[in-house]
């Protein structure tokens, strides 16, 4: 992972449980990236939902993506 690559968190099932009731959305609503990605890392399958941490201007941002 390049110094400039965002932190992406692999979400466990329990956890996206519970993003998924807050924001009242399913998986398939979720921002989609693709297993191929060139940002993605290699320990990433299909299926999963990942947590991207991105610092900018002192402000955490948190993005969410289902690999398809």
């Amino acid at each position: 992972m390049h110094i400039l690559q965002p932190k992406q968190i692999r979400m466990d099932e329990k956890e996206v449980e519970e993003l998924l009731n807050k924001l009242n959305i399913s998986r398939t609503q979720l921002p989609k990236i693709f297993s191929n990605d060139p940002s993605l890392g290699d320990n990433f399958q299909i299926g999963d939902v990942i947590k991207i941490k991105r610092k900018e201007d002192d402000e955490l941002n948190i993005y969410y993506r289902v690999v398809v």
